[in-house]
């Protein structure tokens, strides 16, 4: 065993040596500087070879035969991934540990990056602007060397860097922009992005939080860009996917889908308040002559998606027509709407054109039941996003299948989308789903539940965790309930949205896995 040791540290010292020899005196002055923040300053000044930090780095414990990855996350941060096998590792791996196991700070991080931008014409002018900090005739060899007299005389520190700013924006706006983007990453001296992960991931958040100033004072209506600006976000869109393919071209789709996606959700309602908001289900089954067999299935679905999605479910079974007027009026009174992004109601039951029926048998309009929301009515539901779903006939007529073949003309189908719209208010940020198409009927399984409510919930499932927003998801439920048909053949149905939205709805992804 001891023998076996042996051989483990000479092999182990062996590949230390081997990288030493592949390492230049720029490589070596460069981990220097990356281990300041983790060895003596007095020790690091005695450094001349790569050996001789390998050697203060293990009498620290930063770096053993079972450990390497310090040494691993230096060799890569100096683009020296080459070397990175000699370790067993390679570049991809070592940036998927870097989140976990990542010594060197954002900080550190920043200030080489720095120096790899600055070339010799402006270190002389930055050695020019700053004469007064340096000794006298002091000569100075790279710009590694003189961030680190400047650390030295405590000018430059990882909260202040104004010394640099201030050189910066005479010498280059590159270089200005990279000291943006560390102080931007930075909120009340926390990363918002872990500082692990690295200095370019952390310029991401930066030019998120750019992007956020443009929109909010820089927008012209209401979720419209000015043409100037909506190029400057496309911009700053591109700059994020460069400034990480470079070290890690693997990240471009990330990170290309990450700020494309972010623009999306900018004009895009408010999702991230403290809860998600209300879901009301109203499940009208048993009639005086009637039943509505299979509807219980449509209410599982219901709750468990809705409850996924991060909604607080209340679920009324069986109410008159007088108990749904008086189910609305008390949600519309309810004060913790105001803490609440949106509001989702679902009614299943029986019904005629813009109107469902209650237990009673009387009918109940759906504007009457919508208008209860509106800013007037509900304040604190003002400018959210109010969602009706509503699962019930809308009369007796039956959508036969049409097999398309000329091109003919089709029956104009605005008069029905007019009595659709009558049915929402004319404010604002009001959908109502409907499960057909006015004048017509809507299909429910005994056992499988309704064609729409059914459809609804698996695209909710499969198309949320995409960041799809809720029209887009709408138009696949379309498509779906459309493909349907009954065992005869001959009866179809087709559901139809409408809206006034004035941004894209669109979900946070959970974190849970879809329920089924």
């Amino acid at each position: 065993s001891s023998n076996m040791e042996n051989d483990a540290s000479l092999k182990f010292r062996q590949q230390l040596f081997l990288i030493s020899e592949n390492l230049v005196t720029e490589d070596v002055t460069a981990l220097k500087f990356l281990c300041m923040d983790l060895l003596q300053l007095s020790k690091l000044e005695g450094v001349k070879s790569g050996v001789d930090i390998f050697r203060l780095l293990m009498a620290q414990e930063y770096l053993n035969v079972e450990d390497t990855f310090l040494l691993a996350e230096l060799l890569y941060r100096i683009k020296c991934h080459s070397l990175l096998e000699k370790l067993g590792y390679t570049k991809k791996k070592v940036q998927e540990r870097l989140h976990e196991k990542g010594r060197i700070s954002p900080y550190r991080q920043m200030l080489y990056e720095l120096s790899e931008n600055i070339t010799n014409e402006m270190l002389k002018e930055i050695i020019f602007l700053l004469q007064n900090h340096l000794p006298q005739r002091w000569i100075t060899p790279c710009a590694l060397d003189l961030l680190t007299l400047l650390e030295k005389q405590c000018l430059l520190t990882k909260d202040n860097v104004q010394i640099l700013e201030d050189v910066c924006k005479t010498v280059s706006p590159v270089l200005l922009e990279i000291i943006d983007c560390y102080k931007k990453a930075k909120v009340d001296g926390v990363f918002l992005f872990q500082p692990k992960v690295g200095l370019k991931y952390m310029a991401l958040e930066a030019l998120v939080l750019e992007a956020l100033k443009i929109f909010f004072f820089l927008t012209v209506g209401v979720g419209a860009f000015c043409p100037h600006h909506q190029l400057r976000l496309w911009s700053l869109a591109a700059k994020s996917c460069l400034l990480h393919t470079d070290q890690n071209p693997d990240a471009k789709p990330f990170f290309c889908t990450f700020f494309f996606s972010f623009l999306q959700t900018i004009s895009s309602y408010k999702m991230d308040g403290p809860h998600r908001g209300f879901c009301l289900i109203i499940n009208n089954v048993n009639f005086n002559r009637s039943q509505r067999k299979g509807s219980c299935k449509d209410v599982e679905q219901l709750e468990s998606v809705f409850t996924w999605l991060g909604l607080d479910v209340r679920t009324y079974t069986d109410l008159t027509s007088g108990g749904i007027i008086n189910l609305m009026q008390t949600w519309q009174r309810v004060q913790d709407h105001k803490d609440r992004n949106c509001f989702i109601c679902c009614i299943l039951s029986h019904g005629e054109s813009g109107a469902i029926y209650g237990t009673d048998g009387k009918l109940v309009p759906i504007r009457t039941l919508t208008t209860h929301f509106t800013a007037k009515e509900c304040p604190q539901l003002a400018a959210k996003p109010k969602l009706f779903f509503i699962q019930a006939c809308q009369g007796y007529n039956i959508q036969r299948p049409v097999y398309v073949d000329t091109d003919g003309p089709t029956p104009d189908a605005s008069p029905m989308q007019e009595r659709l719209s009558e049915s929402i208010p004319e404010e604002a940020d009001f959908l109502l789903g409907m499960a057909t198409v006015d004048g017509c009927v809507s299909f429910r399984h005994i056992e499988e539940g309704s064609w729409y409510i059914q459809a609804l919930c698996r695209k909710l499932q499969l198309l949320v965790p995409r960041g799809e927003d809720i029209l887009s998801i709408l138009t696949e439920v379309n498509e779906d309930v459309a493909k349907c048909v009954d065992s005869s053949g001959t009866k179809k149905q087709m559901p139809q949205p409408a809206y006034t939205l004035r941004r894209k709805f669109i979900f946070p992804i959970p974190m849970a896995p879809p329920p089924s």
